[in-house]
């Protein structure tokens, strides 16, 4: 099972929280991406573009902040934040 977390931060407050779940053998990046376009949908939002620095930071954290600088649109909150909580 292939669990992945976001959250919606603002001000150092959790405002919304959801749990992304796939039990298929696709691979991990599919997964991921597969994950965030659900959650950007859940939270009715514009998928976010992946930086340089956000492409490292969850390389080595399996955690990744998506602010500002990653929509092209406005945010009404500081990040959407995701996490890997569970792998096969």
């Amino acid at each position: 099972m292939f669990r992945l977390w976001g959250k919606i931060w603002k001000d150092n407050h959790l405002l919304k929280d959801t749990v992304f779940e796939e039990d298929s053998t696709d691979t991990r990046t599919h997964k991921i991406f597969r994950g965030l376009e659900e959650i950007c949908y859940e939270f009715d939002l514009g998928k976010p573009i992946w930086l340089d620095k956000t492409i490292s930071e969850f390389k080595r954290h399996d955690k990744a902040r998506f602010s500002q600088d990653n929509f092209i649109e406005e945010i009404p909150f500081d990040y959407l934040e995701i996490q890997i909580i569970e792998e096969d």
